[in-house]
């Protein structure tokens, strides 16, 4: 299944694989734990991100793919980042996304020269921006959002250092009244929330 909004899904599927010649590595931009992303600049000079998920034999659990389209669709968004479309295929599945020019926060600040950049009134709009993702997604959804995955690396910064929270493949939906609290552990170790921590081990 394909299905990228505002573009005739063949002929951007076949776009996006000719312009970056079938994922060709020098056209990588990033690597995750769950797949790689690529920019991609269509006709016309429009670009965006791509998320090639990793192959079916190193990356087994579907749930994550899933997962983000259900969520980045039925939201508007809101310091998010823009999901355009998905290829969903038994051997090759991928996200679209709106392209973030400046990366990671995590990639900026491992870099001594750009984060230099970074005064304490950017470092705290970035956190206002992440601040107001997450409370949209707690409290304006119909069902609110628990990303589970918050961290510097999955705070993407546009050319004037607005924030954008990206990555929802461990994000999940809540029914109203539902414990937000989950006996599994997700998302990274040295990033989860002690709360939920303490609460695991005491269970």
């Amino acid at each position: 299944m394909l299905s990228i909004w505002n573009f005739d899904g063949k002929i951007a599927f076949e776009d996006i694989l000719s312009a970056t010649e079938k994922f060709d590595e020098k056209y990588c931009i990033g690597i995750g734990g769950y797949g790689t992303v690529f920019r991609v600049e269509l006709e016309g000079g429009v670009t965006f991100a791509v998320k090639l998920l990793h192959s079916m034999e190193e990356f087994s659990d579907e749930g994550t793919f899933h997962a983000e389209i259900e969520v980045l669709t039925k939201i508007r968004p809101r310091c998010i980042v823009k999901l355009y479309g998905f290829c969903s295929h038994s051997q090759c599945k991928f996200l679209v996304y709106d392209l973030i020019e400046r990366g990671s926060l995590s990639s900026i600040l491992h870099e001594q020269e750009l984060a230099k950049e970074l005064d304490w009134t950017s470092r705290i709009a970035i956190v206002t921006d992440v601040v107001q993702a997450l409370s949209y997604l707690h409290h304006d959804c119909n069902d609110p959002i628990v990303h589970r995955d918050i961290k510097s690396s999955n705070i993407l910064l546009n050319q004037d250092y607005k924030a954008y929270v990206s990555d929802f493949g461990m994000a999940r939906k809540l029914k109203h009244g539902c414990s937000s609290w989950s006996t599994i552990f997700a998302g990274t170790c040295d990033y989860i929330a002690p709360a939920s921590v303490w609460l695991c081990w005491k269970l």
